[in-house]
């Protein structure tokens, strides 16, 4: 089948500096200041034009990170990603401009994405409508919810019709009834066969919707499966989770960033 994404060793490495300070000083001189954070490292994993995959993991597991590089928001360290047509990222509040109102954002996203004018005033109502907004849509969007950010960036992304469409917990927000609603989008972009990549906290909506799992832990591939394979792994592993003490979690973490080190020393 063709590929959709391909996603070669990637790694994505933070600096995180103590004050300012730090932050000049590894600017201006050759000594390497702050601490190296591996929010991924060495991942790999495809899919297939049409899968529906789900990544899951606890909070800091890279989730955001590798979608934000998969969308092009933010660039791998190292590594490769391949995209095989457009994608367009749903995150609350993802690319909005605060001070412009919600129908500006809509008209500047719609011409980032290269549409003209007249096909920007044809979409528009539908846009409008999807993401029920109202009286809200000449309101500056600092003045929106989270929830109502959420709705005009999932109807923004959905209406321009993406080839690849990644949904990073946009769905988490806002009432039960626009989620329902966007998930019924989303299942008509199933049937016409588009590839999604769905970030979640819900299992319940994981196991509804999505064909396959990647299970992602201190930023490397923990599994990668069909959700019948991979969901009940990961149900079991937060019941042992939650059981576990703050130090056990802390040592439970040590363990993991070992891991991760080995990782990055094996591919270097």
């Amino acid at each position: 089948m063709e590929k959709a994404i391909i996603v070669s060793n990637v790694t994505k490495k933070y600096k995180l500096y103590h004050g300012t300070k730090e932050r000049l000083l590894d600017l201006i001189t050759p000594k390497s200041y702050g601490d190296d954070f591996y929010a991924l490292a060495n991942v790999n994993f495809e899919a297939e034009k049409g899968d529906i995959i789900g990544f899951i993991g606890t909070n800091g597991s890279g989730k955001s990170t590798l979608s934000n590089i998969i969308a092009g928001i933010v660039p791998e360290t190292s590594g490769s990603v391949q995209v095989n047509g457009q994608s367009a990222l749903i995150a609350v509040s993802a690319g909005l401009k605060n001070d412009l109102s919600g129908r500006d954002n809509i008209e500047l996203k719609l011409l980032m994405l290269g549409f003209n004018k007249k096909q920007i005033k044809e979409l528009e109502p539908e846009i409008i409508e999807f993401a029920e907004l109202e009286k809200f849509i000449d309101q500056p969007v600092k003045s929106y919810s989270s929830g109502m950010k959420s709705r005009l960036g999932f109807a923004i992304s959905v209406n321009v019709d993406p080839d690849i469409l990644i949904i990073d917990e946009a769905l988490s927000v806002g009432d039960k009834a626009f989620a329902e609603k966007s998930l019924n989008k989303m299942k008509e972009f199933k049937q016409k066969g588009k590839t999604m990549i769905f970030v979640s906290h819900s299992l319940g909506q994981m196991k509804e919707f999505c064909e396959k799992i990647l299970w992602l832990e201190y930023g490397m591939v923990k599994d990668f499966g069909t959700v019948e394979e991979v969901i009940p792994k990961y149900e079991e592993f937060l019941k042992q989770w939650k059981k576990m003490s703050n130090q056990e979690r802390k040592e439970y973490r040590e363990k993991g960033i070992e891991r991760q080190k080995e990782v990055l020393f094996q591919k270097n």
